[in-house]
């Protein structure tokens, strides 16, 4: 019992994966430095003045960790659900129609 597979298309030729050209991966990727960045000023920067503004609470720290979550959510669901990509459009493209 043989499972049909894209991975098994790809080896055939007939489809590939979109892979790193997926838009997933690169929302994923600027999300994810948006919010490591978040997170280090968030821990490190942060003044008891900045702190005073918001209530008590650290902003930068919360929307970085929010925002590295929404990045690991972007990246497993370009992983789990890849683009796939039919040989026909792939030929269509190259030859200028």
């Amino acid at each position: 019992m043989s499972e049909h597979t894209p991975a098994h298309d790809a080896e055939e030729g007939s489809t590939h994966r979109a892979g790193a050209f997926d838009i997933r991966n690169f929302i994923g990727a600027l999300i994810g430095i948006y919010g490591v960045v978040l997170v280090i000023v968030g821990l490190v920067g942060t003044s008891q003045t900045q702190l005073d503004k918001a209530n008590g609470m650290n902003i930068n720290l919360f929307a970085g960790i929010g925002m590295v979550l929404v990045a690991a959510f972007f990246i497993t669901w370009a992983r789990l659900r890849p683009v796939v990509v039919p040989a026909e459009h792939e030929e269509a493209g190259s030859s200028g129609h």
